[in-house]
């Protein structure tokens, strides 16, 4: 969720979840854990499951944040997937108030990923970006992570790389993925984008986009073009298509002879 108050109070509460929020603009004070805590703007608020705290504004403009929720259970799967089942116990956050641009980034690159019309591939890579940047950098117990090395690493990309080429406009996952390489979901994120620059879903759009831009030369217009590219709405496709190429899939059309 995404939400500016002036004058809200939250009461006494707690969620089933992990819940790791971003104070975007003013500032938020709440009681938790014995003590008042206030996160201003850029700060991330960590609070683990069944953690009782509240809520109220600390600034005379309020404040604006944005929130998000991950089940116990995702977070354990994700764990065990980055050390090949050998997680140790689950992360627990002493600091309810961390100041950090590399966790506040990733938290805010999944919440769009959860709000926008990002692909399944992209929402679970970024859920796993955040997930392991918690862990890893606001909780008492890392994660160990297995990372692949030299050819392994290589054999890999490459098999995942293969499976991207021939069903790019299927809406593959992480897991279908994994099971084409032979190892973990995590171990194949880090191998691909190591060995190729980018993530699985980057490339996959990229696939996406090089279809699009054959279809307009063939003649077909924008919306058919984003369809037939295996992008979820029109306005998704010319936004990346800009970005990508630097002119709008109808600028490109028109300029083709």
């Amino acid at each position: 969720m995404h939400a500016h108050f002036f004058d809200h109070v939250y009461p006494r509460h707690s969620h089933d979840t992990y819940s790791f929020g971003i104070t975007d603009i003013g500032a938020q004070r709440f009681h938790c854990r014995g003590a008042d805590h206030t996160s201003g703007a850029g700060m991330v608020m960590a609070f683990n499951p069944d953690e009782v705290h509240d809520g109220r504004t600390a600034a005379e403009s309020g404040y604006q944040y944005r929130i998000v929720h991950i089940g116990p259970s995702v977070v354990r799967e994700i764990l065990a997937d980055a050390s090949d089942g050998r997680a140790d116990g689950m992360p627990l956050f002493l600091r309810p108030v961390l100041t950090d641009p590399v966790l506040t980034g990733a938290l805010a690159d999944l919440h769009a990923a959860l709000v926008g019309r990002s692909g399944r591939l992209a929402r679970e890579e970024l859920l796993t970006t955040a997930v392991l940047a918690m862990a890893e950098r606001g909780a008492t117990r890392a994660p160990h992570r297995r990372t692949l090395r030299g050819r392994a690493q290589r054999q890999t990309a490459r098999r995942a790389r293969a499976l991207l080429d021939e069903a790019f406009l299927e809406p593959l996952t992480a897991a279908d993925l994994a099971e084409a390489a032979g190892c973990s979901r995590f171990a194949v994120y880090r191998a691909f984008r190591e060995t190729y620059g980018m993530p699985p879903s980057d490339y996959q759009r990229l696939l996406r986009l090089r279809r699009a831009r054959h279809l307009l030369i063939g003649g077909l217009s924008s919306a058919d073009a984003a369809a037939s590219a295996g992008f979820s709405d029109q306005a998704h496709f010319h936004r990346w298509f800009k970005r990508t190429y630097g002119i709008t899939p109808g600028t490109f059309r028109r300029a083709v002879p």
